[in-house]
């Protein structure tokens, strides 16, 4: 039988794996859904809010939760797999009390919300919120970093020197009811931190419109620059518009230049070109270049940024390259050899050649001599389902892009061809692959609103 921690903060929670009595994983827990009460009553923590491989989100009541365990969560019984979605009455106790600010009922003092405890009631399987870790001042402590600290202190210190941390009782601060207009975003980005971007882009979208911008305001430029880049069209819209225009510049120029050109084309031309005309000359250049083709081609799908290595470049110079960790697996998978120069649009294209050539010919090799130069490039209009149909013909993850003259323009990779063949809501339903098999042997399926 799973031993029951009597307490646990939020912040050891977010992100850790759920499973049935199996042994076999459900999902990853996301946040926890509590009910604010009247007075000083320790809210009740109502569920978890549990993402599943495919990306969906659901709810699981704490009547469900029989164990919390070092690093994960058991559960059992039926779990409904309808979406969840947040009622009016309830509060997201990762997304909406961390990072709070909130005075302490004794002193008046204010004080940001740094973490949340738990409680497991006796003989029951209801929990409720009843401690607080705070921090005292307005200063220090903006990149704290929850996860690995182990748990708040049960007492605080008797200093009075700002930044000072305690815990109290919930009973022992005010505040939580209000709409908060100031909240941070610190404390929320520290618990979350080790995420993947396609997985803190979840995570922003299942935020409210405020607290989604919070965050962005908060993460530094390249890491929104690849969140935005795995949030939906409208999420990605909502957040650059809600940000100073230099900075939203800046942050144009981290992403994928494909990326921010698909960006740039749903905003109004003025706007567009406002924040085109902010951007650095040559970036600005390869994003006007790619939104100049029809979106749906293999101009409109490529990047501007392949590897490109001049003939007399070697294998060891090409693997130098490959393990750049910026690059994505898709774009690292081949360098192309083209004549100077060597940025895109290049000179004449030569061939391309895959890193396991690279991994199999001696270092000091030259690229132009193991290059492929029979496989065919693919001209900048192509349309999409021959984009496809090539790379699946030459089981192939990018594809160059050759204009008229023979000059390399980018490469297409599968990641982008897979955007777009995918439905435009594939970021909400997921494939509904493996977290459709049932729990216990069934988990229904639904539509929008969480049973309860």
């Amino acid at each position: 039988m799973a031993v029951v921690t009597p307490r646990v903060f939020v912040s050891h929670l977010a992100g850790i794996a759920v499973f049935d009595p199996n042994g076999d994983q459900v999902g990853r827990l996301r946040d926890l859904v509590a009910l604010l009460r009247v007075g000083d009553r320790p809210p009740r923590v109502l569920g978890v809010v549990v993402e599943v491989i495919s990306r969906r989100r659901i709810f699981v009541p704490m009547t469900r939760v029989t164990g919390v365990e070092s690093g994960q969560i058991i559960i059992t019984g039926v779990v409904n797999m309808r979406r969840f979605e947040q009622r009016a009455s309830e509060t997201l106790v990762l997304g909406e009390l961390l990072d709070r600010r909130v005075r302490l009922v004794e002193t008046e003092e204010e004080v940001t919300v740094l973490d949340i405890g738990l409680t497991q009631l006796p003989a029951r399987r209801d929990w409720e919120i009843d401690k607080v870790f705070v921090r005292k001042g307005k200063g220090g402590g903006l990149r704290q970093k929850i996860l690995g600290r182990g748990a708040p202190p049960a007492k605080g210190g008797g200093g009075r020197r700002s930044g000072e941390t305690l815990t109290v009782e919930w009973s022992a601060v005010t505040g939580f009811s209000l709409e908060e207009h100031g909240q941070g975003a610190a404390s929320l980005l520290a618990t979350f931190e080790q995420l993947r971007p396609a997985d803190l882009a979840g995570v922003l979208h299942h935020l409210s419109a405020k607290r989604r911008a919070e965050v962005a305001a908060a993460l530094d430029d390249d890491r929104l620059a690849d969140v935005l880049e795995e949030l939906p069209e409208d999420d990605q819209v909502e957040i650059i518009g809600k940000l100073k225009d230099e900075r939203a510049a800046d942050v144009l120029e981290a992403m994928d230049p494909d990326d921010a050109a698909d960006l740039l084309s749903e905003l109004p031309e003025e706007e567009k070109e406002r924040l085109l005309a902010l951007m650095r000359p040559e970036e600005a250049a390869d994003v006007r270049r790619l939104m100049s083709y029809e979106e749906r081609t293999a101009g409109g799908l490529m990047t501007t940024e392949p590897i490109v290595l001049r003939p007399d470049a070697t294998v060891a110079d090409a693997l130098a390259r490959v393990r750049d960790p910026d690059l994505s697996p898709a774009l690292a998978a081949q360098i192309y050899v083209c004549r100077p120069p060597d940025e895109t649009p290049t000179g004449k294209y030569l061939g391309l050649v895959h890193f396991q050539r690279l991994l199999r010919d001696p270092p000091f090799t030259l690229v132009s001599s193991i290059a492929d130069t029979d496989l065919p490039a693919l001209p900048p209009d192509t349309p999409l389902p021959e984009v496809t149909s090539y790379l699946a013909a030459y089981n192939m993850v990018a594809a160059p892009v050759v204009d008229e003259s023979g000059a390399l323009l980018g490469a297409v990779t599968v990641d982008d061809v897979l955007d777009h063949l995918l439905p435009d809501d594939w970021r909400e339903d997921g494939l509904h692959g493996p977290a459709t098999a049932g729990l216990n042997g069934d988990r229904p399926l639904g539509e929008s609103a969480h049973g309860r």
